[in-house]
C-alpha cells in the first residue's frame, strides 16, 4: 500500500529541517497562519509540494533545494529565506548558496540578486554562518 501522502510530506519536511516530531515542520512556513481563511492550505502544501514533489527521485535533496532557491531568486518570492534556511540544513555551503545566487545576475537581473544576497545575510547573520569570500 502507498504511503499517506500528507505523511510522506511531512517525514520530507522533517528531514529537510532536522526538525523533531513535536514540531515536524521546524522552520518551514507551510500555511498555517492561514488557517481562520484557509484551513486546508497546509494540507495542500504538505501532500504536494512535499509528499509528491519534494518526495519523487532524481535529485538529491541540496540538488532540489538549490532548485527552489533558483526559482525563488528568478520569481523575486519572499520564501526565498525559508528555502535558504533549508539549504543550510540539508548541508548546502553558504558559498554554494551565494554563489548560485551570484549565477543568476544575467538570467534574473541585478534587482532579483540583491534581493536574495539580502536575504542570505539575513538567514546566514541570524545563524552565525560565515562566508568566505574569494577574497578572503
Amino acid at each position: 500500500m502507498a504511503k499517506d501522502r500528507y505523511q510522506q510530506g511531512l517525514e520530507k519536511i522533517k528531514e529537510l529541517t532536522s526538525s523533531s516530531d513535536e514540531n515536524p515542520t521546524g522552520f518551514m512556513d507551510i500555511g498555517e497562519g492561514f488557517k481562520d481563511i484557509a484551513p486546508d492550505l497546509s494540507k495542500y502544501v504538505v501532500e504536494f509540494a512535499f509528499g509528491d514533489i519534494y518526495s519523487r527521485p532524481g535529485l538529491d535533496n541540496k540538488q532540489k533545494v538549490l532548485t527552489t532557491i533558483t526559482a525563488l531568486v528568478a520569481q523575486g518570492k519572499p520564501q526565498i529565506e525559508m528555502h535558504i534556511k533549508t539549504g543550510l540544513s540539508v548541508g548546502l555551503k553558504p558559498e554554494e548558496i551565494v554563489g548560485c545566487i551570484m549565477h543568476l545576475i544575467p538570467y534574473t537581473g541585478f534587482p532579483s540578486v540583491l534581493n536574495a544576497l539580502k536575504a542570505a545575510q539575513k538567514v546566514f547573520a541570524e545563524q552565525g554562518v560565515k562566508v568566505t569570500t574569494p577574497d578572503e
